[in-house]
């Protein structure tokens, strides 16, 4: 066993009324960054913003504010610059989007609103193709498939939970489970198929990408794995 069990990511805290700098702004976009605001995304891609003085939608796509500011004078309000902002500072996700947290290491991140299931950060993605090595044998293998589907909740031929199996206890079940086949289960210009290849699942966390330096041999079993 290799490492301690990834705990299952923190749920996203509660948010207040914050404040941004206002140095070098003035008028609206002032406004804008200083005064107490709480900006929260809706699921039809606007956002409700609270301050001190009442709570507004905003629909950043269209241009739109619920505030008077806006409905009477038509003017780009405090409100709209604010969501514009957190969008841009990555502090809440933009629309078409909504926030999630990596996995393995529980980093916030965002992600399609359609999207389901355990996502990964860039530090831990996998993706197919990608040639890395198991963390509890040392063995490589090339990744076949990569689920949105949590090692708890995935059976394998046998009828086990992936998260079940002894050698994967040190892994985190939440995690999404992803496919691969062992680089030494056929040799370099073997003439077998690799789609008749047997794939392990593992949960993601068990698996580590390998670096860019690898043998003339290793890389030509990749080639052929990847475009199986």
């Amino acid at each position: 066993m290799t490492q301690t069990r990834n705990p299952p990511a923190s749920p996203i805290p509660v948010r207040t009324k914050t404040t941004l700098p206002g140095g070098g702004y003035t008028g609206r976009s002032r406004r804008a960054r200083t005064e107490p605001m709480l900006v929260r995304p809706l699921r039809d891609d606007r956002y409700v913003v609270e301050t001190d003085h009442g709570t507004y939608v905003v629909d950043l796509d269209g241009r739109t504010c619920t505030c008077p500011d806006h409905a009477i004078r038509g003017s780009r309000c405090k409100h709209l610059r604010r969501v514009a902002i957190e969008v841009n500072e990555g502090r809440v996700p933009p629309p078409g989007k909504r926030a999630a947290a990596c996995a393995v290491c529980g980093r916030r991140l965002f992600v399609p609103t359609t999207d389901v299931g355990p996502r990964l950060c860039d530090r831990h993605e996998i993706a197919v193709g990608d040639l890395v090595r198991d963390r509890e044998t040392g063995r490589r293998l090339v990744v076949t498939r990569v689920t949105a589907d949590r090692a708890d909740e995935t059976t394998t031929e046998d009828g086990i939970a992936v998260s079940e199996y002894e050698t994967n206890a040190d892994y985190g079940g939440h995690e999404p489970v992803v496919e691969a086949v062992y680089l030494d289960s056929v040799r370099a210009g073997d003439s077998l198929d690799a789609t008749e290849l047997k794939r392990y699942s593992f949960p993601a966390s068990r698996l580590r990408r390998v670096g860019p330096d690898r043998s003339p041999e290793s890389q030509a079993q990749l080639d052929a794995f990847a475009s199986a």
